[in-house]
């Protein structure tokens, strides 16, 4: 009788060690997540992205991936590019570091979804400083409640970050919130310079900008 007890004793030891050891299976219903996160840019080529070449565009400079970074030559007056994917309307985050190499105005136009319509967000506008969104029931980044100053550097990366969602929308340089703005019963669209790059690209004008780490995060 001890020698059944020591061995079902040793047993239940045995089960307990296995049980601990072994990987867990999930939960039901917890299966994982599908990925929300996607890099528009790799890093090395340019996969995903169509340069643009019409209109502002005809006399674009240069477009090349050179250490990790996207650059966008300076152009006679814009130089861009633009997503060839799928691109999601609102529900999302776009992040990614930039930085004016040459030149005095703005080093990143993105052009951007909201809805049904398109909008741009533009940094180092109108001689250098300006920011904001182009356009809001009409007017442009340098004259609507989202027009900011910025002293940018040349050759510093800043850090951005941009926000959609069905009634805002949200941008971010480092850690300063440059836009907040509500877009109910709000008229939002382009500048006419911007119509060839939906649904999503970055521009420039009569400067060379750089990109990198550009990633899309659903927010649904």
């Amino acid at each position: 009788m001890k020698r059944i007890a020591i061995l079902t004793i040793v047993g239940i030891v045995s089960v307990a060690l296995t049980g601990e050891c072994a990987e867990k299976p999930a939960p039901p219903g917890e299966a994982k997540k599908p990925q929300k996160t996607t890099k528009l840019f790799d890093g090395k080529t340019l996969k995903g992205w169509k340069i643009l070449d019409k209109i502002d565009f005809a006399d674009h400079g240069k477009v090349e991936v050179k250490d990790g970074e996207l650059i966008l030559h300076k152009g006679r007056a814009m130089t861009g590019v633009s997503w060839k994917g799928d691109f999601p309307r609102v529900e999302y985050e776009v992040s990614f570091d930039a930085r004016r190499i040459d030149g005095d105005d703005f080093f990143c136009g993105m052009t951007f979804p909201v809805g049904k319509t398109h909008c741009s967000l533009i940094l180092g506008g109108w001689g250098g400083s300006i920011t904001g969104l182009s356009c809001l029931d009409g007017y442009s980044a340098d004259e609507n409640e989202t027009t900011g100053v910025i002293d940018f550097k040349q050759n510093r990366l800043y850090k951005v970050r941009l926000r959609v969602t069905k009634d805002k929308i949200e941008a971010w340089v480092d850690k300063e919130k440059i836009v907040d703005v509500e877009t109910k019963d709000r008229k939002i669209d382009l500048r006419w310079e911007m119509e060839t790059m939906p649904p999503f690209g970055f521009a420039t004008w009569y400067t060379t900008g750089g990109y990198r780490n550009i990633v899309l995060t659903r927010l649904q």
